[in-house]
């Protein structure tokens, strides 16, 4: 089966499973006791033409199973409908997804640049000094909560005034060159990449020393020290490629956990991300935003899932694509 085949294939397979998210979640929207249009209804700068509009949209003055159907229609041609804001769903979705995949994609390099080595250290050198430091620090970043990892560094920028506090960017940002723009929003990235790394490092660092020490067991791991290849060559190239293939699974679950773990580092620390804005669409009930968030969270748990299986192929022989 060729590549492209596969994730057509894989796509059709995730439709039936998107449907039945959507189902559920708008049950649950309905069931809840609120007005949908009750922020629009209170924004003066909303006109009754707009409230109007938007009611007929959602067909409220119909049966939940039209409304269902009319939102899911308008869902495929793409008109997620407009916020309590008053603004559209669609745009307020495109001007955080920037911000959201920057901070996911240095948190996962950063994560398993130091994760990896920090696992394969650990078991290699296994009941040392430096495993037993490493125990300790995968413990407490495990049962440290997110945002109050984030409230402690927050807290210590403020104190020292070292990084910049809140957002992406500095009020002068438009003023700098191309330069110092791109050091500006790294010196606001430093604070929650930090945050979410030595939070999720903990999980990855604990499996790869575990998963490294299983197959450092295996029959063939023992045949190749017999032969008496070079404890590196066994390790790093017979090895770790087997190790490996547990974390490239945990991988594809991140896409879906970095939206929802970041939603609290990005409240606390006032980060302009998708997580920030869906906590903050469930608080005013934005109803058009929760369900988009709640769809766009299910594409990319899907999304990672089908990234994860397809680096699978390519780091495993053993594995195909059937």
């Amino acid at each position: 089966m060729s590549l492209p085949v596969y994730i057509l294939r894989r796509a059709l397979q995730a439709l039936p499973l998107l449907l039945v998210i959507s189902i559920m979640g708008f049950i649950m929207m309905r069931l809840a006791p609120i007005d949908p249009l009750a922020y629009l209804k209170a924004n003066p700068a909303i006109s009754q033409e707009t409230i109007k509009a938007e009611e007929e949209r959602l067909g409220l003055n119909k049966p939940p199973v039209v409304q269902y159907v009319l939102w899911l229609g308008n869902l495929l041609k793409g008109d997620l409908g407009i916020s309590t804001s008053g603004g559209s769903v669609s745009s307020l979705l495109l001007q955080r997804a920037g911000n959201t995949l920057l901070l996911s994609v240095s948190t996962v390099i950063f994560t398993w640049l130091i994760a990896i080595p920090a696992g394969v250290y650990a078991a290699v050198y296994r009941n040392t000094i430096i495993d037993r430091l490493l125990s300790i620090f995968t413990a407490i970043g495990m049962s440290m909560p997110t945002f109050l990892l984030a409230l402690l560094l927050l807290m210590l920028a403020t104190k020292t005034h070292i990084l910049p506090i809140g957002g992406l960017t500095s009020q002068d940002f438009f003023e700098r060159n191309y330069i110092g723009k791109c050091f500006d929003i790294i010196a606001h990235l430093i604070i929650p990449v930090t945050v979410l790394t030595l939070i999720g490092l903990a999980a990855i660092q604990r499996q790869m020393r575990a998963s490294l020490l299983d197959v450092l067991q295996a029959d063939y791991v023992r045949t190749a020290r017999a032969k008496g290849l070079m404890e590196n060559s066994v390790i790093y190239i017979h090895a770790l490629k087997t190790a490996i293939n547990p974390l490239i699974t945990l991988f594809g679950f991140e896409f879906a956990d970095l939206l929802s773990g970041a939603a609290l580092t990005e409240t606390v620390l006032a980060y302009p991300g998708l997580g920030r804005l869906t906590l903050e669409a469930v608080q005013s009930k934005d109803m058009n935003l929760v369900m988009a968030s709640l769809m766009l969270g299910a594409i990319m748990l899907i999304t990672g899932n089908l990234l994860a299986d397809i680096l699978l192929r390519f780091a495993d022989p053993r594995i195909t694509l059937e």
